[in-house]
């Protein structure tokens, strides 16, 4: 039997995949085992994005999920991540899903990004 320490001592990532983006949104707003974070992927419309309220695209192209707004000046991914109320980590887990199918990450993300971008094109 696993003890406390080693029953959490990893943390999951939950990717959803959807024929649409419009499926996506109507699953997210329907489907309570789906949860603020998780990773939305919807291959046909070249789409990835994070479950919330409102469901959003880190990808360049949103589908009919929201678009994330343009970073103000300072502004970092946690910023970003604490004010639209999902878990650290949400927003990076999703760009590099989006980045290893070969999906155009959102521009005002990938500003963000920059140690992202730098390992992936380096190998």
């Amino acid at each position: 039997m696993l003890t406390d320490s080693e029953r959490f001592a990893f943390s999951a990532w939950r990717i959803h995949a959807f024929a649409s983006t419009g499926n996506a949104y109507d699953a997210v707003q329907t489907d309570e085992t789906i949860a603020a974070g998780d990773t939305l992927l919807m291959l046909d419309e070249r789409v990835v994005g994070v479950a919330m309220t409102w469901p959003f695209a880190v990808t360049a192209e949103p589908g009919k999920l929201h678009a994330v707004r343009e970073p103000g000046a300072g502004e970092s991914l946690e910023h970003m991540e604490k004010a639209l109320g999902v878990p650290d980590g949400s927003i990076v887990r999703a760009c590099r899903l989006a980045r290893v199918l070969g999906f155009a990450i959102d521009a005002g993300l990938a500003a963000l990004l920059p140690e992202l971008l730098a390992t992936e094109a380096g190998g």
